[in-house]
């Protein structure tokens, strides 16, 4: 019998990734001897479909049971079709983990605990959307705003003043995910999401200076 768990790392010493489709590490142990392999994960940074190619990635590994902290529904399915049980809201040591499961104490899963693209760090990403509109001192729009990973942009358009466009699709202030993100993989995903938001800012105020420069050019 094999059974996968989730992991932060490559020991069972490590702690179980609350994350299943970009965990870090997969653990595909024999709970009668503890022996073990590391599968470090390759579908981690997809931005799509990383919970359906991870459960196919175990199906091939000829596991049988799945011990992790949260599980999507794209993931779930696929298991449910490859005869997988899923165990969700595990937490703790690895090795503690499986200690849990050979002796009863951990149930299986009836459906998924989470939404889709749990994990990715962003709510709904990087989003383009509508200046809110302009004129009169009451901001600048008319134009395209890029929401910036933010949830609000800088609209552009001719008009004087700048003001706030929303995006089509923005993100809250602080993405929302549906459990934290854990070990320095969580933190790499953070900081590259910090990143690319910055580098959005950062187009965003280049565009909004040459707008400036072009209407001081007009008057």
């Amino acid at each position: 019998m094999r059974i996968a768990v989730s992991s932060a790392g490559r020991t069972l010493d490590d702690s179980v990734d609350t994350r299943f489709g970009r965990c870090a590490y997969f653990l595909v142990i024999d709970p009668d001897t503890l022996e073990f392999e590391p599968i470090q994960n390759p579908n981690i940074a997809l931005g799509h479909g990383a919970g359906i190619q991870s459960a196919q990635l175990l199906s091939d590994q000829g596991v049988t049971v799945v011990l992790t902290g949260n599980c999507g529904p794209n993931a779930f399915q696929t298991f449910g079709a490859a005869g997988i049980q899923v165990i969700t809201g595990v937490a703790g040591k690895v090795r503690e983990a499986v200690r849990m499961y050979k002796s009863g104490e951990l149930a299986g899963a009836s459906g998924p605990n989470v939404a889709g693209h749990f994990g990715t760090g962003m709510a709904g990403g990087l989003a383009t959307g509508q200046g809110t509109g302009m004129g009169g001192g009451m901001g600048m729009g008319g134009g395209r705003g890029r929401g910036g990973g933010m949830g609000r942009g800088m609209g552009m358009g001719g008009g004087r003043g700048m003001g706030v466009g929303q995006g089509a699709r923005g993100v809250p202030p602080t993405a929302q995910t549906a459990g934290p993100s854990s070990g320095t993989t969580g933190r790499r995903e953070e900081i590259a999401a910090l990143k690319e938001k910055a580098e959005a800012l950062k187009r965003q105020m280049e565009e909004i200076t040459d707008r400036v420069k072009n209407l001081e050019g007009d008057e």
